[in-house]
């Protein structure tokens, strides 16, 4: 069966824009322009259209999501199968956030007894979810499955004390870091400052420090441009500035 692109859009519940921008950088492409000059989409492209929309549900960029489908290791079945995995990692999250929100609840409303580290479990799980969602393969390319698994289990063996502690820490770092930026001399004391007590914070999710490894993460900053987004969504330069800092710190 065809469809216009007005008809797939009301099926597939996204806007003809967003249709004709998938277009524009290749990532579904119609079956065909007809006579009149609409875009016409058969069975192969409402498809791709359904695993290009899975993807977004679980939060994956464009150009990943491009990258994923057209790799010639995948077909679609494959795709579906690792689409299912997903989902169902996803549903296993919120199953127990679902789980943790109905048990404090059941504490609140005089009910069984909810210790502390039980309160935030389900926020442990979530912490760790998103960097696996936002970040996760970049950093197992990096660094290897084994040292990100390790790293995952520590944070989710984190008492509540040490959970504190590294959210109060992460606060202090950002607050030192805007400081620091402000007198633009990356080995300056404030500078070196935020140089430490970065190094203070990723020991929350390391095994063990190293300096080649934490200079590593500093130019990932600045190479990856997710991450220079969230450092330099206040001021511009944040994340090159830290990166200087991070690499005279380490002495690399």
């Amino acid at each position: 069966m065809e469809y216009t692109i007005q008809k797939l859009s009301q099926i597939a519940g996204v806007s003809t824009r967003t249709l004709r921008y998938y277009d524009e950088i290749g990532l579904l492409k119609p079956a065909r322009i007809n006579s009149s000059g609409y875009r016409i989409y058969g069975t192969k492209e409402v498809d791709r259209l359904q695993h290009i929309l899975f993807y977004r549900e679980l939060g994956m960029g464009l150009e990943d999501i491009q990258k994923n489908i057209d790799s010639p290791e995948r077909n679609d079945i494959t795709i579906l199968q690792e689409l299912r995995q997903q989902l169902l990692e996803k549903k296993a999250h919120y199953d127990l956030l679902i789980a943790n929100v109905e048990n404090t609840l059941a504490y609140y409303q005089g009910g069984t007894p909810m210790s502390d580290k039980a309160k935030f479990e389900g926020l442990k799980q979530k912490m760790v979810r998103e960097n696996e969602e936002k970040y996760g393969r970049e950093v197992r390319e990096k660094y290897g499955n084994d040292v990100v698994d390790q790293s995952n289990q520590k944070v989710l063996g984190m008492t509540q004390e040490q959970y504190d502690e590294m959210t109060k820490l992460s606060e202090e770092l950002m607050k030192t870091l805007e400081c620091a930026f402000l007198t633009g001399e990356p080995g300056g004391e404030l500078a070196q400052k935020a140089a430490d007590l970065h190094r203070q914070w990723l020991c929350f999710y390391w095994q063990q420090y190293s300096k080649e490894a934490h200079a590593g993460v500093a130019r990932m900053y600045v190479e990856d441009p997710r991450f220079t987004e969230f450092y330099d969504k206040e001021r511009p330069g944040t994340a090159a500035f830290l990166r200087d800092a991070i690499l005279i710190y380490t002495g690399m």
